[in-house]
């Protein structure tokens, strides 16, 4: 099938790519499939692109990259939820909010979105851990300056 997206225009897709959000994401309820499209040339981010609404793809990275010592413990309902079997099919992504210039954009650790990459099913995942928030710096100069 055909779908319109927000950064890769009109693209064909698999059905078996698409990501199933059974609560949907925060913020967009009814927003309950998406696919995981990598950015050319680029493959350390990638877009989270709603199957529904070609207007809401979110840039997504993986926190390790940015942040190495990121971790947290994923509730049980949470990997009921997304029918995991172990740690072998987790995907972990953090959305960003992209600044001008790029080097100033953040990463929301608070809200991390966890993928089963084997059942495509995915969730993103509140945290209520103290040191994690909603606009962590990407890059650690601008970290620095504040």
């Amino acid at each position: 099938m055909n779908i319109h997206t927000k950064y890769h225009g009109e693209i064909q897709v698999k059905h078996e790519d698409i990501i199933d959000f059974e609560l949907g994401i925060p913020g967009f309820p009814e927003e309950r499939q998406f696919l995981l499209l990598p950015l050319p040339d680029n493959h350390q981010f990638a877009i989270l692109q709603s199957v529904l609404t070609p207007e809401i793809g979110f840039v997504v990275t993986t926190p390790y990259s940015f942040f190495p010592n990121y971790e947290f413990i994923l509730d049980d309902s949470s990997k009921e939820h997304l029918e995991l079997e172990g740690e072998n099919n987790i995907q972990v992504f953090v959305i960003l909010t992209i600044q001008e210039p790029f080097t100033k954009s953040t990463a929301n650790l608070q809200a991390p979105v966890v993928l089963n990459g084997t059942k495509h099913k995915g969730k993103q995942v509140i945290l209520n851990i103290p040191h994690y928030h909603t606009k962590h710096a990407l890059f650690t100069s601008v970290a620095e300056k504040g």
